[in-house]
């Protein structure tokens, strides 16, 4: 039996042998053995053997998962975090070789992970901003990771019906729906694509020998790389490779360790830049309250207890999970409780050390959920569904070991544990399937949240904000005047929730500017400014430039607009709006290049082709005035305005036809500030 040990399919069963003492997932316990290239077989599943019962069953747990995932599909993209990654990122946009060069240099939003970003761009170069290939390229990616998993369980144990349960719980579980049916949760299933072939990249390595040692190590290399480039939280890669060791019992040599070094050197290295990233970016930070290291242990406790119930029980998922909040400075005192209760979690799994199946699937969560449970504050939730996108492998790996080891014992019992199981994991894809709908938009994301978190102010601040955007497009006055109705309560209880989260002070600030509320507009753009966060500097100074502007006062305007520009050099909006600000004082040629900036830093951003196609007909550049137009109405074609502008165009080219075209359809879109005396002169031929 001792030839056998580093065999990764040698493993053993975590319950007792009948007439011995000793547990099966002990050295001395029987267990399957696997010679060259066969398989463990397990009793009763000659019918699932082979290379063909394999990719059966894949088939299988791969069409599940579409068919609950389908529903994603139809989604939109939200207003979270889906326009820094993707709407108005412009690094997306320019897949040439300096385009690349800034993709693989580049943080967004505090995160490094360029083959995301690199992932968006080629999607966007076929449908631009059309979110459905977004969507399916995320349900095929998961796809992809669970096929991985069964692959790797497979390869790891031997048992295929711990494979096959195992893919099946991670292909369907509604915990990670956020990875999925997000386009921003992009980087977690593709960094678990590359994660998990890393793994079992490992098991090959193990078993190789010769030159087929270091092409599999390569592999692994490449593999763990391309992970971190998706998602830098793979750092975790070589503690799990030394799970895996334990698992197989591999003896603990120098040369063991010596493999490790590698990828730790790359995982040190990827850590020490996100860390940096993260706090160039302001998330290293839990908003407005500040918890001691007591407390980070207790609320960590609470985060690691919720993951391990929300695995059995995924009720009442939520995209937002905000800390608890402190009375008179104090955190609640039933949050102490769970340092206890992870306390006895850990105490628990070792007095089941010597049950390798349960030891290795504990450690391969704890291992991966460990620099997730907000220990080191990243950002204002206290814990996130998409956090547990890896590490619930490890306890879907336990769910099926025990079925696999109960089928091997009692065909009978075994087959009753998989109908159950079966049918848990039916009642898992139904939920699945509508959590996806909760996803589908801005709106319909933010009402769930706050029904089911009505304390997360940055659910209120994100349904407010997107509220503003209707009031600032929409030109029927009723309408307005519900979306301003709607945005003010919601950015109120942000606020009050929170009077230190700069967001809803900003949105508030650009709502009451909206209103022709300048007054109120600068008081709230001040507060913004106290507050001296790096993203809410820069948004208030523009809007306290706008505010300037419009009411004549152009010096301020002006050093408003040079302030936001030093607070944040990627800013294409200010760009656009400092055009507009030069075009006000008559410098055309100062304009033409602030827009041409802004255009270039966000070319799906209409405004400043509208801005830019007007100068271009106040220059009499009509030619190049119409290409703007153009631009401008293939991002926003029911925005009347720009076909009255475009209108001006015509009418010096000389075709009136075409000019009254454009204004009757301005007119039938809605749009109002219409010269009656230039109409009348179209219509009068």
């Amino acid at each position: 039996m001792a030839k056998n040990r580093n065999r990764p399919q040698a493993t053993a069963g975590p319950s007792r042998t009948a007439g011995s003492s000793r547990t099966a997932g002990s050295p001395a316990a029987g267990r399957p053995s696997v010679q060259g290239s066969k398989e463990a077989k397990e009793p009763g599943q000659s019918w699932f053997a082979g290379r063909r019962g394999h990719y059966v069953v894949m088939g299988i747990i791969a069409l599940l998962t579409f068919t609950f995932y389908k529903a994603s599909l139809q989604n939109l993209l939200t207003n979270w975090d889906d326009p820094g990654y993707i709407r108005d990122n412009a690094l997306i946009k320019d897949l040439s070789a300096q385009g690349l060069k800034n993709i693989f240099s580049t943080a967004i939003m505090g995160n490094y992970h360029p083959l995301t970003i690199l992932s968006y761009a080629i999607e966007y170069s076929f449908v631009r901003l059309d979110p459905w290939l977004y969507h399916l390229d995320n349900v095929l990616l998961h796809i992809l990771v669970t096929i991985l998993v069964y692959v790797f369980v497979q390869k790891l144990t031997g048992r295929q019906v711990a494979a096959g349960v195992t893919a099946l719980l991670f292909g369907l579980h509604p915990m990670h729906v956020e990875s999925v049916a997000w386009l921003s949760g992009r980087k977690d299933v593709l960094y678990g694509t590359f994660y998990v072939a890393a793994c079992i990249g490992h098991l090959y390595y193990r078993r190789a020998h010769g030159s087929g040692r270091y092409k599999w190590y390569a592999a692994i290399i490449f593999f763990f790389l391309c992970s971190l480039l998706a998602k830098p939280v793979a750092v975790t890669l070589p503690v799990t490779l030394m799970a895996i060791d334990l698992y197989a019992e591999r003896k603990w040599r120098t040369s063991l360790l010596l493999e490790k070094l590698p990828l730790l050197a790359i995982s040190i290295a990827f850590g020490i830049r996100s860390m940096i990233d993260q706090k160039a970016f302001g998330s290293l930070a839990t908003q407005s309250v500040e918890y001691g290291p007591i407390e980070r242990l207790a609320v960590g406790g609470y985060a690691l207890i919720t993951y391990l119930w929300k695995a059995v029980v995924p009720a009442n998922l939520s995209c937002f999970y905000p800390y608890p909040p402190k009375t008179d400075g104090v955190l609640p005192a039933q949050y102490y409780i769970y340092i206890a209760l992870s306390l006895a979690v850990l105490a628990g799994l070792w007095l089941v050390r010597r049950n390798r199946a349960v030891l290795f699937g504990a450690l391969f969560f704890l291992i991966n959920i460990a620099l997730l449970l907000q220990f080191i504050p990243v950002g204002g939730a206290i814990l996130a569904d998409r956090y547990s996108y890896i590490p619930y492998l490890g306890l879907f790996f336990i769910a099926g070991w025990y079925v696999s080891v109960l089928f091997e014992r009692d065909k009978g019992k075994g087959k009753m544990a998989l109908a159950a199981l079966g049918t848990y994991a039916l009642v898992l894809g139904i939920a699945t399937s509508a959590r996806c709908k909760d996803w589908y938009d801005t709106p319909t994301l933010w009402r769930d949240e706050i029904e089911k978190q009505p304390l997360a102010p940055n659910a209120w601040n994100n349904l407010g904000f997107h509220y503003f955007n209707k009031f600032n497009e929409s030109v029927n006055e009723a309408e307005r005047r519900l979306c301003y109705d709607s945005a003010y309560y919601l950015l109120s209880q942000a606020i009050a929730l929170d009077p230190k989260f700069v967001n809803p002070i900003v949105s508030m600030g650009e709502l009451q500017r909206g209103a022709a509320k300048y007054a109120d507009a600068k008081r709230y753009y001040y507060t913004a400014l106290k507050l001296n966060n790096t993203e809410g500097t820069a948004n208030a100074y523009l809007g306290l430039a706008i505010t300037y502007a419009i009411t004549q006062d152009l010096d301020s305007s002006g050093i408003c607009f040079r302030n936001a520009i030093a607070a944040k050099a990627y800013f294409p909006e200010v760009h656009s709006n400092y055009g507009n600000y030069f075009d006000m004082k008559g410098m055309t040629d100062s304009a033409l290049v602030h827009y041409g900036i802004a255009i270039s830093q966000n070319p799906d951003m209409y405004a400043p082709w509208l801005n830019r196609g007007r100068l271009y007909q106040r220059l009499k550049r009509c030619d190049e005035g119409m290409k703007d137009f153009e631009m401008a109405l293939s991002l926003m074609p029911e925005m009347g305005e720009i076909y009255y502008s475009r209108s001006y165009c015509y009418t010096q080219k000389g075709n009136k036809t075409a000019a009254l075209q454009d204004v009757e359809k301005a007119l039938q879109l809605g749009f109002r500030q219409i010269d009656p005396a230039y109409y009348q002169m179209l219509k009068t031929r």
